[in-house]
């Protein structure tokens, strides 16, 4: 038997496991008791169980076990879990204060799963026609409303018009916003905004839930996904098994440590911990017992919250054993791939971790995609720096450098320019450099390599000139992530140009700089239409979304300006001529002048610019001409007889 709860007929049953001598479970009549009402003795171990008749759904809980009697302890696999307290609220907190006890404590509710799914079309969408949205719930309708599960039902039809396919939600678990508070640093008044700090794996996050009952959470994330599926869109979850809200050996107590800190954790010989997640523990992926949790979250998540992929945070740190080492087969990525529950979800690695693992192109597990971070920089590269077209004919292509190897595909990448963590693409066509005071740690944090160029002006400018080249070089970005082979992602706002104001690490930022201001869609609805267009044009040409690698047989040619052959080392323009039955011609400039291609046999129609300036090529032109720092893709057309 797993741990967790069960619900029988006559009684509900308790399961946890840990390591301690003795161990009780703890019922509560309400939310905000300071006491238990009920403390119950549980037998067994390490799997401890115990069967309370007359229980109902709606009770709260907890355990607590004889290491430290004093320290109430949440349960790992809690299905929801509730705070008696608003978002953000510190009303009878105090800074630096590790809470053990008492009603700020969270715990954990029985739920029984009622809700209906009737109805409910799974979209079931193929890897090669995804098209991924990455999204703060939270921060996505907060300027407007109160940026809540229901909340962002509202916003289905604008993104069905924009066409993308699924929604990467940032972590979605419960976690606890005020983890800076508690920590009692300078940057206490700041909110965890991102929610990389899980709490509870099995619980959606309480306080994103427009009601404050008990496992509303539950039902309202159950609502979105319900509505999501039936607009044809599917959900993504960023999860995050690398760590959690624990901290360093020496940090809050919730659950974990106080269970059996052994089986969750790296531990030093000191007793201090390895950090390979930057955030202070590492989680003991590989131990039987965190595996089992992580296997029984993602089949809970795919079964019972019907959710349809998942990333996986600093997924290097999944491929380590207990010291460190990087495994060739890590038990916890071949359970993952063997659960029959799973066999249909979409799985996708961060392949990198804090200390240096990087996994891109390598990482084990046969069936995940990575996020490709070589992708993000060379496209960057070479639009904004000195990057050539050897270089980016490669991403294109697809990664082949990357992923050919062992019978890869393109769709082993996860294609994108900006993310979560680092600039927005307006920020990284306006910044030069980061912006990070607010987050109180004296710009210290955050990436300092952002291949980003800001165009002669750092900031907001009110020069035409510079506004339409920084406008057009959005484009072109945005045309490499949607014309290459593999799987697009695109940041939410991009694709209106939202500003984080050069901020590159916005995880504390819950106010106007991490939200979605609604007013740029109309602001800059020339970007909206053309990232609309472009998604359109994806799915309109298989060629671009096939999960093959281009041969150079009969199905890609490579042309370099006025006929003449690419110099892969030190031109920085190319054409691209897809052959075949989907015939397509992409044509990049990036020198300062305009340029000149031979076009291929026939009639060129042109069906996207990045630059205003190009010119629709007359009936059986046999050049064409590309504006200066720009894209243009053209279709082959015929005239009617």
């Amino acid at each position: 038997m797993n741990p967790g709860i069960y619900i029988r007929k006559e009684s509900i049953e308790f399961v946890v496991h840990s390591n301690a001598n003795r161990l009780w479970l703890l019922l509560f009549d309400e939310a905000e008791a300071e006491t238990p009402a009920r403390e119950i003795e549980m037998t067994g171990g390490p799997l401890w169980h115990t069967a309370v008749h007359g229980l109902k759904s709606g009770a709260f809980y907890l355990y607590r076990t004889d290491a430290v009697p004093e320290q109430w302890l949440l349960d790992p696999y809690a299905r929801a879990v509730h705070f008696p307290r608003a978002w953000g609220e510190t009303a009878g907190l105090e800074p630096g204060q590790h809470i053990r006890t008492g009603k700020h404590f969270p715990k954990g509710v029985i739920i029984e799963d009622t809700f209906d799914w009737r109805g409910e079309k799974r979209p079931d969408i193929p890897l090669e026609k995804t098209v991924i949205y990455e999204a703060h719930l939270r921060g996505f309708t907060r300027s407007e409303a109160g940026g809540t599960y229901l909340d962002f039902i509202k916003k289905i039809p604008y993104l069905k018009s924009l066409g993308i396919t699924a929604v990467e939600f940032l972590p979605l678990f419960e976690f606890n916003e005020l983890e800076f508070f508690i920590e009692g640093a300078a940057r206490r008044h700041l909110l965890n905004l991102w929610g990389y700090s899980t709490l509870a794996f099995f619980a959606p996050m309480s306080r994103y839930a427009a009601s404050n009952a008990p496992a509303a959470a539950v039902t309202e994330f159950k609502t979105l996904v319900k509505a999501l599926h039936n607009a044809g869109i599917e959900v993504i979850l960023d999860v995050v098994f690398n760590h959690t809200a624990e901290g360093p050996f020496n940090g809050p107590v919730y659950s974990f440590r106080g269970l059996d800190e052994a089986a969750s954790y790296m531990i030093n010989h000191d007793g201090t911990y390895p950090d390979w997640s930057g955030c202070g523990n590492t989680v003991n992926c590989n131990h039987p017992v965190a595996t089992r949790l992580i296997v029984e979250c993602l089949k809970y998540w795919t079964q019972e919250m019907h959710v349809d992929g998942f990333r996986f945070d600093l997924a290097t740190v999944l491929c380590r054993d207990s010291n460190g080492e990087l495994l060739e087969h890590p038990p916890v990525i071949r359970a993952i791939e063997a659960e029959p529950a799973l066999k249909h979800v979409k799985l996708i690695a961060e392949a990198w971790d804090a200390l240096g693992g990087y996994q891109v192109g390598s990482f084990p597990g046969k069936r995940f995609s990575d996020w490709n971070g070589r992708f993000r920089d060379d496209v960057r590269r070479f639009w904004n720096e000195d990057e050539t077209a050897g270089v980016l004919a490669t991403r294109l292509a697809g990664s082949s450098d990357l992923y050919q190897h062992n019978g890869g595909s393109p769709l082993k990448s996860i294609n994108f320019v900006t993310a979560h963590d680092g600039f927005t693409l307006a920020d990284l066509v306006t910044y030069a450099r980061k912006h990070n005071e607010a987050n109180g740690e004296e710009n210290r944090d955050g990436e300092n390599q952002n291949n980003s160029i800001n165009f002669g002006v750092e900031g907001p400018t009110g020069d035409p000139a510079v506004y339409a080249r920084r406008l057009k070089q959005q484009k072109n970005l945005l045309a490499i992530l949607f014309l290459s082979r593999g799987v697009p992602l695109l940041t939410a706002g991009d694709e209106f140009g939202r500003t984080q104001s050069g901020n590159n690490n916005a995880y504390c930022q819950d106010n106007a700089i991490s939200w979605i201001d609604w007013t740029l869609l109309d602001k800059n609805r020339e970007l909206f239409d053309f990232t609309q267009a472009l998604i359109a044009l994806r799915k309109k040409h298989p060629a671009l979304c096939s999960g093959k690698f281009y041969t150079g047989q009969g199905d890609v040619e490579w042309l370099g300006q006025e006929g003449l052959a690419i110099d892969w080392k030190k031109d920085r323009a190319l054409g691209m001529h897809i052959t075949g039955k989907d015939e397509l011609l992409i044509l990049l400039n990036n020198e300062a002048v305009d340029l000149s291609f031979e076009l291929p046999e026939g009639c060129w129609k042109l069906v996207l610019a990045t630059d205003p300036a190009a010119i629709e090529p007359a009936d059986g032109a046999l050049t064409f001409l590309v504006p200066a720092h720009s894209v243009c893709v053209l279709t082959p057309f015929r005239q009617k007889a």
